[in-house]
């Protein structure tokens, strides 16, 4: 009877001690990333002036839609060096988001999409594990015409040798941080 209560208590004392291990190991919660303004610069190779596409919500989730460049008009046959810049203007002064996007370019990719065979994109920058991101590109026009350029942010996309991170949105998984879908007139 003795031995059956030394070997109780020390079940209990065992029970208590792992009951309370993940007390000492809190869980870390990062925050998605508040995107109220996407500016997109595009310079055509060569020189001449550049063309902005920017989508800019300044009520952040709010009740008003974004405010979006349209139509966006692109030399057609043309090479464009594209740049993006990430702003939350909710913040004063503005939080430069894109700074985080490229310090944590792992967890980020930006994802082109283009109706109508208008243009063409091209990452010309990676991250650590030699996968695009996009912060960088170009974007090549073709023939004249009309369609719409759709620019999307995906946080946490699958980044890796199965075809993902080549620019295909449709399998990438991860969260949607921003997207916007631009007219374009190619002439």
């Amino acid at each position: 009877m003795k031995h059956l209560k030394e070997l109780s208590i020390l079940i209990i004392a065992l029970l208590i001690i792992t009951s309370c291990s993940d007390d000492d190991n809190p869980i870390i919660v990062v925050e998605e990333e508040v995107i109220t303004t996407m500016t997109i610069t595009l310079t055509p190779d060569g020189g001449g002036t550049s063309t902005i596409m920017q989508t800019r919500d300044d009520d952040g989730d709010g009740p008003n839609p974004p405010v979006v460049t349209n139509p966006v008009n692109l030399a057609a046959n043309t090479t464009y060096t594209g740049s993006i810049e990430l702003l939350n203007e909710l913040e004063s002064p503005a939080e430069d988001i894109t700074e985080e996007v490229e310090e944590l370019d792992d967890e980020h990719q930006f994802f082109f999409s283009a109706t109508n065979a208008i243009a063409t994109f091209d990452y010309t920058d990676q991250d650590d594990d030699g996968n695009p991101v996009g912060l960088n590109f170009t974007l090549t026009t073709g023939n004249a015409g009309t369609g719409t350029v759709t620019v999307s942010l995906i946080h946490e996309p699958m980044k890796d040798a199965s075809g993902v991170s080549d620019g295909d949105i449709t399998n990438a998984g991860g969260e949607e941080d921003i997207s916007e879908t631009f007219n374009v007139v190619v002439q």
